[in-house]
């Protein structure tokens, strides 16, 4: 809603704009009116929506066209002032006002009107059969009030409908020539429907009614209230209840009626509390709340937000097998204003037999979509109604800020359930094969009982990610694999910052362990990031690697863990321990063998060698010292 409002008087001279003001202010009418009164302004406090409202008078005497102008492009609202007994002025309202307002006003941000007819004590008819044709041909005319500045009649309501008109628009809601809702008022409401229908039965029960009441009044509603309420709706049409319930169709009437009835602050008040903006579009404020992430910390989902979504996904598995169908996903996303999941998730998350998502799938998808892109995470939230239903200022409530990786380094342990795993090797290595082994999918052609196999992907389907859960000492871990392409010149700091490294060669190419070792020498060599080689397609021959080293002497060399043998192509479902091991060193990264270390005890056992000799030839009692020369030599080759 708007922090403020600001009201213009315009009309002919001598219509009482000015005396309409003074009489608001000092509720009495004055003895003698200047030509223009001077901006006032209305404290938040007493005004009956709680908002500063400015009141700006115009005098055609003091002010030229120009200041006019300026007046009318900062205006909420534009109060058309005419004298009832002055049919000249109630032309001009036609002839000149409007389509002066209308010039100087984008089409796309009409300012609403408000009717004026001033000088009700002088007359004892009433100016409304001139005025209906008027307000009918012309949409932004909210509507007409009749008063009188001198004897103060509806002084406080010609203000108030001007401060409403502007906070509770009736345009964005109702059109009146048809006399039914605006289509972008009948999606906003819908979405608030589904929202509100916790068990997804098409129904608003009594206690989804008074969960609804509470969150957008602060009040729920008595049993009486509740039935009233129905019975209004049975009255005026047959399938607004059911099952003692509010249909969809009845919730839409219920608004109708509320705005026909000039109490449009109900429906916006809905609204507002759902996250609408004046145009009927989800405010950025809303979709997108403030969360501070510092360098090296990641996101993650916290408790309560994996209970929200058990419960969306619960309500939305209609036939309760644990897995949600191309119509059940099609159904949970309508609330949003577009499909946020494509054909590539089929191929990052689990999936059952059918390819259908699997709860697992399910909640791994929105932990992926929270680590790599939060701000995406809260807008889908925003759609869910999260804040709304878990009684949150925000979705920000909803999301977990891990510590700094390099206190989870010093303290040697971490509260992360999310690790990121890199991916690295040649075109052709099996990296896609390695990531959907993780989803429990092998290469095998045959189709055989509980085992999913891994089929040509589509490109437009294919993913660069997957992502499952391991056991971990028993606590439960999310993996995130990531697929990095293999252009060796062009790695970013996203390709390289994780928290275990996968590279990834084929056995049967002698050409693939050579990118393996470049990258590692150029971008891991000195990292604490924990590097493991991964021999896919083990169950092919291998060859000699044209390479000075063979894959067992490079993970020697660099004290690195020997090659793991892999192979997705089997007619078992593919086996899970390497990626709790993955898992494992991601968790643990100071337990593996420290490299910078290594290196140092290398060149330190050579330069002891170097020295034996002379020390030797030096020393009468070699006896004693070639054994203790040895014993260093062994502890040194410990490390």
């Amino acid at each position: 809603m708007r922090k403020d409002v600001r009201i213009l008087l315009v009309g002919e001279p001598k219509v009482g704009k000015t005396s309409l003001i003074m009489s608001l202010v000092s509720e009495e009418f004055p003895d003698e009116v200047p030509l223009r009164a001077e901006e006032i302004t209305i404290p938040a406090d007493v005004t009956p929506e709680r908002v500063p409202t400015h009141i700006v008078d115009y005098s055609e005497a003091e002010q030229s066209d120009e200041q006019l102008y300026q007046e009318i492009s900062k205006a909420n609202v534009i109060c058309i002032v005419y004298s009832v007994n002055n049919k000249k002025s109630i032309e001009k309202v036609t002839s000149h006002w409007i389509p002066l307002i209308t010039d100087r006003t984008d089409k796309d941000s009409r300012v609403p009107l408000i009717l004026v007819g001033n000088k009700s004590d002088l007359v004892e008819h009433s100016s409304m059969e001139t005025i209906l044709p008027i307000m009918n041909q012309y949409q932004d005319i909210e509507t007409c009030v009749e008063c009188s500045a001198k004897n103060l009649k509806n002084i406080s309501e010609l203000f108030y409908y001007a401060q409403k008109a502007v906070l509770h628009p009736t345009g964005p809601l109702y059109c009146p020539e048809e006399k039914e809702l605006k289509s972008s008022c009948i999606k906003a409401l819908t979405r608030i429907f589904k929202v509100s229908d916790l068990d997804n039965d098409g129904i608003l029960n009594d206690n989804e009614l008074n969960f609804f009441q509470r969150t957008c009044f602060n009040t729920p509603l008595a049993p009486q209230a509740l039935e009233d309420v129905k019975n209004v709706v049975r009255r005026n049409m047959t399938d607004g209840v059911k099952s003692n319930g509010l249909t969809l169709k009845g919730f839409l009437f219920l608004h109708t009626l509320f705005i026909q009835r000039g109490r449009h602050e109900t429906t916006w008040t809905v609204l507002r509390r759902f996250g609408y903006d004046d145009d009927l579009e989800l405010t950025q404020e809303y979709l997108f709340p403030m969360i501070k992430i510092p360098p090296d910390c990641t996101t993650e989902l916290n408790h309560n937000a994996y209970l929200f979504l058990q419960s969306v996904f619960d309500k939305h598995d209609k036939d309760r097998d644990c897995a949600l169908s191309p119509e059940e996903v099609k159904d949970l996303f309508k609330v949003f204003p577009y499909m946020p999941w494509g054909p590539d998730v089929n191929n990052t998350v689990c999936t059952n037999d059918q390819g259908w998502i699997t709860y697992q799938g399910y909640l791994s998808q929105w932990t992926l979509t929270t680590y790599l892109d939060v701000q995406r995470s809260l807008e889908y939230l925003g759609y869910l109604g999260y804040s709304i239903i878990y009684e949150q200022e925000s979705q920000a409530a909803a999301i977990t800020v891990t510590r700094n990786k390099r206190i989870d380094l010093q303290k040697k342990q971490t509260q992360r359930s999310v690790f990121r795993c890199n991916v690295l090797g040649a075109r052709g290595s099996g990296k896609s094969g390695f990531l959907q082994a993780f989803l429990g999918r092998n290469l095998q052609v045959r189709e055989i009982k509980d085992v999913k196999r891994q089929r040509r992907i589509k490109e437009d389907h294919k993913s660069l990610y997957a992502i499952s859960t391991t056991y971990v000492y028993g606590q439960e871990k999310y993996l995130l694999l990531h697929e990095v392409m293999p252009d060796f010149d062009f790695l970013t700091e996203t390709d390289l910052a994780c928290d275990v490294v996968c590279l990834v060669y084929d056995i049967n190419n002698p050409r693939s362990f050579e990118y393996c070792a470049k990258v590692y020498k150029q971008y891991f060599i000195d990292s604490k990031t924990p590097c493991v080689v991964i021999a896919a397609k083990s169950d092919l021959h291998e060859v000699r690697q044209h390479y000075s080293l063979s894959a067992h002497e490079f993970c020697r060399k660099h004290k690195l863990h020997p090659p793991q043998p892999f192979t997705c192509n089997t007619t078992e479902a593919p086996s899970k321990d390497l990626y709790t091991r993955l898992t494992t060193m991601a968790m643990y990264p100071s337990s593996q063998p420290s490299r910078s270390l290594y290196s140092l005890t290398q060149r330190g056992v050579t330069m002891l060698c170097q020295l034996t000799p002379r020390l030797l030839a030096r020393c009468s009692y070699t006896c004693f010292w070639l054994p203790l020369f040895l014993f260093l030599l062994h502890v040194f080759a410990l490390f």
